[in-house]
């Protein structure tokens, strides 16, 4: 897996051995990312099921500003520290090892807030509909906030109350859903 774009383009990244982690594919997140636009003026971003760091690196990478990235998995966070040491630009990184619900409550007390937000949790656990209600109940997204979901293509998230679905992408079996804030 690597970098694919931006300013650490091509830079190959390390990832956990794990069966606990599903790395999203380069092709998933190239599509990914050039439905979001290809490049970012800056903004706040948050990987709240991090992982090896991938999607947040690759935002920053691409003109996000700064970007927060958690994981429970000790292991996981100890492959994103040194993922975010490739960068040569670790203040533009915040690595928690943490719980989803434990980050989005001490966020939300540090008044921080996000414009790209990217979950993908390990698929046997679907958390979020549930996640996505917390960051709106804490006050964590920014008025034009997009959220990034990643599923397998056996998950039916439904209706989300308070958001828009905006986009879909089907990517073989993975499903990458975007939303934002209902207004």
């Amino acid at each position: 897996m690597r970098i694919i774009s931006g300013k650490y383009a091509k830079r190959n990244l390390f990832t956990l051995k794990s069966q606990k982690t599903r790395p999203t594919s380069d092709k998933v997140k190239e599509s990914l990312f050039n439905s979001l636009g290809q490049f970012f003026t800056g903004g706040e971003v948050l990987d709240l099921y991090g992982g090896s760091g991938a999607l947040g690196i690759e935002a920053v990478s691409r003109g996000c500003s700064h970007a927060t990235l958690v994981d429970i998995n000790y292991a996981a966070t100890a492959i994103i520290r040194k993922n975010v040491a490739l960068t040569k630009e670790e203040d533009r990184f915040s690595v928690y090892k943490m719980s989803s619900a434990a980050a989005l409550k001490k966020f939300a007390q540090d008044g921080q807030k996000f414009d790209l937000i990217f979950l993908d949790p390990p698929y046997a656990k679907q958390r979020i509909a549930s996640d996505m209600q917390k960051m709106l109940a804490g006050n964590l997204l920014t008025s034009k906030a997009i959220i990034v979901a990643e599923t397998d293509d056996e998950t039916q998230l439904g209706e989300i109350p308070d958001f828009t679905l905006i986009k879909v992408h089907h990517l073989g079996k993975t499903i990458v859903r975007f939303y934002r804030r209902a207004e």
